[in-house]
């Protein structure tokens, strides 16, 4: 589903929504055991720890099914206690594909709507679906979020969930005002590195927290080639609009995660600088013809964007972008203690006291994982190694993310992530703008959850 398509048509879309949302209101009252409570059942409040009824099946609809919305699909058709009951999508390429894998799967085929960018409203009067998966561009992610939820169905969207600091007090209070999840599906929160890191944290095995470095440095260029379909398609243009961090949620969400970052901590200001916007302008220079659209733009990201975040407890976290440069993946993933540090890519972990190893040294990285893997990986990697190896996405953690979405809907359990982490987590990258734009000034961040964070308990590590 194209990004152009869809904005051109917004204003139109939020205008139409006050004769969607009359359908939507009576839905949701006859909604079934399936469904969360009815709009306006609970008085409005904190969706902090949200609890919704149990549902017996998760009816979703997904809108979007190209490269993102067809590996998810690709993982739900082998989650038992779900339904895929609806898709949307504009093309006819991905649709197609979406109904082989589903003919695959053996499952019954949903009802496929693919007339036009606002299809997925039409989508959204149906009374047979609970659950809302958004996998379009980014820009999209927020109205169609605040649709699904004005609709009466809960919302997971793909990161970022928004691109501004309005759009994301939007989710918040459609959230609080609807008492339906709003979700961003950050999926590295749900890798096992990450999670065993965040045993070792609850364990107190790094002592207390006091710093963390997050990224994403991912070589990208290639995807400028994508012209006129798929990523590149519409994620390049965004070079060429906005300095800052592009992509801050992937190492920044499982940081957040281990400073209970929502959950007796928040983010508190930051500050952030980019280097020289070199990378892009020559790659296409080198790849294109001279009058070819991707010369056409003038590209302004920074190829390196890195921001510092600082926390209400006095905590530093670095946060860096780069999809430009030619260099090795990492997402960083590196969290310090007053016991010592985890670093991510390749992992390894240093201690003062190690209760793994009593005669090593904190002075030399420890790169054999095995030992601790054995002693702290996460209970849910446990329970799913073989089926996630087998069933892929980005190393098993998309698999494990839709899975554990489909168990806490089905067991009455709060979501592992809600509408304050996402917003959150997103907004580092308009005010990353902000902060570049202004010689690096520090800039607060809202505190999306109006004090919440102050007395609500940090994520266990349950199943």
């Amino acid at each position: 589903m194209s990004e152009n398509s869809i904005k051109a048509n917004r204003r139109n879309f939020i205008a139409g929504m006050a004769v969607t949302s009359a359908a939507a209101v009576s839905a949701c009252t006859s909604a079934t055991a399936n469904s969360a409570l009815p709009i306006g059942a609970q008085k409005a409040g904190s969706v902090m720890d949200l609890v919704v009824p149990k549902m017996d099946t998760v009816r979703i609809a997904m809108i979007g099914v190209g490269q993102r919305g067809g590996s998810l699909l690709g993982g739900l058709v082998h989650i038992e206690g779900c339904e895929i009951t609806a898709i949307c999508d504009t093309n006819p390429r991905v649709i197609d594909l979406a109904k082989k894998k589903i003919e695959a799967s053996g499952r019954p085929q949903p009802v496929y709507f693919t007339d036009g960018p606002n299809a997925y409203l039409k989508m959204l009067e149906r009374d047979d679906i609970d659950i809302v998966i958004i996998a379009t561009p980014w820009s999209l992610h927020t109205p169609m979020s605040v649709a699904a939820m004005q609709a009466g169905k809960h919302a997971f969207t793909e990161v970022p969930c928004s691109v501004s600091v309005d759009e994301c007090w939007e989710l918040v209070e459609t959230s609080e005002k609807t008492r339906l999840n709003c979700m961003m599906m950050e999926n590295v929160c749900y890798g096992r590195d990450e999670m065993m890191v965040l045993k070792m944290i609850r364990e107190g095995l790094l002592g207390d927290l006091t710093h963390g470095e997050a990224a994403y440095i991912h070589e990208l260029r290639w995807q400028m080639k994508e012209v006129t379909e798929k990523t590149g398609s519409w994620r390049t243009g965004w070079h060429a609009r906005r300095n800052g961090n592009l992509y801050p949620t992937h190492g920044l969400g499982p940081v957040a995660q281990y400073m209970d970052i929502n959950r007796g901590d928040r983010f508190d200001y930051m500050t952030s600088m980019s280097s020289p916007a070199i990378g892009r302008q020559a790659y296409a220079a080198r790849e294109f013809p001279s009058g070819h659209q991707r010369n056409q733009l003038k590209y302004i990201a920074g190829d390196m964007n890195s921001t510092l975040i600082k926390t209400v407890k006095g905590r530093s976290i670095l946060v860096q972008h780069d999809t430009t440069t030619p260099r090795p993946y990492t997402r960083l993933n590196m969290i310090q203690g007053t016991n010592g540090a985890f670093a991510g890519f390749p992992n390894r972990i240093a201690l003062e006291n190690n209760p793994v190893n009593p005669e090593a040294s904190f002075h030399k990285w420890d790169e054999d994982m095995k030992p601790w893997y054995e002693r702290y990986d996460h209970p849910l990697w446990k329970k799913m190694l073989r089926e996630a190896k087998e069933r892929g996405g980005h190393g098993g953690m998309d698999f494990v993310m839709l899975w554990r979405i489909i168990y806490c809907l089905r067991n009455g359990l709060p979501l592992d992530q809600n509408v304050y982490d996402a917003a959150a987590w997103s907004v580092i990258t308009p005010l990353s703008e902000a902060s570049v734009k202004n010689r690096s000034a520090s800039v607060n961040i809202p505190d999306f959850t109006r004090g919440a964070w102050k007395d609500t308990a940090p994520l266990d590590i349950k199943l």
